[in-house]
């Protein structure tokens, strides 16, 4: 299942509505933004080429608009002024691949070995980030993270 079918299937079970951005190069990010301004109060980034290419400018135009942003990958709030994070631990995944890659050198046919699903999953939230939005977060919630980055 896509990943944005995966947000909208989710979001319904919460009672939640998600407006899909239709964003198709770098010049649709502001105008796209601007155009949740005051409907939205947070934004899901999806992760692809052009989210990745513009992660500091749909962080800052999100922070701009109030607007906290939720990826999926600690790395774009670590250092692109992203607010919080909440998906599989890089480096779990890259200790799955490295034992993929030792199977298949002793031999193992890669077509015989199973899915290998994330098995740790990490919230990071970066207080900056919730200052400048004037959030304030529960220290509860903050307890639960796996990374709180000042």
């Amino acid at each position: 299942m896509r990943e944005s079918a995966v947000v909208q299937e989710n979001a319904r079970k919460l009672g939640l509505t998600v407006d899909a951005l239709n964003i198709l190069g770098a010049d649709d990010i502001a105008s796209a933004v601007a155009s949740l301004k005051g409907s939205a109060r947070a934004l899901y980034v999806c992760t692809d080429a052009l989210v990745v290419a513009n992660s500091r400018k749909i962080n800052a135009t999100a922070r701009d608009a109030n607007m906290a942003t939720m990826r999926g990958a600690r790395e774009f709030i670590r250092s692109e002024g992203g607010f919080i994070s909440y998906g599989p631990n890089e480096v779990d995944m890259s200790r799955q691949a490295a034992d993929y890659v030792d199977k298949t050198l002793k031999g193992a046919n890669p077509a015989d070995l199973p899915v290998a699903q994330p098995t740790k999953i990490d919230l990071a939230i970066k207080l900056k980030t919730a200052k400048a939005l004037g959030l304030t977060i529960p220290e509860t919630f903050l307890m639960r993270a796996d990374e709180v980055i000042e």
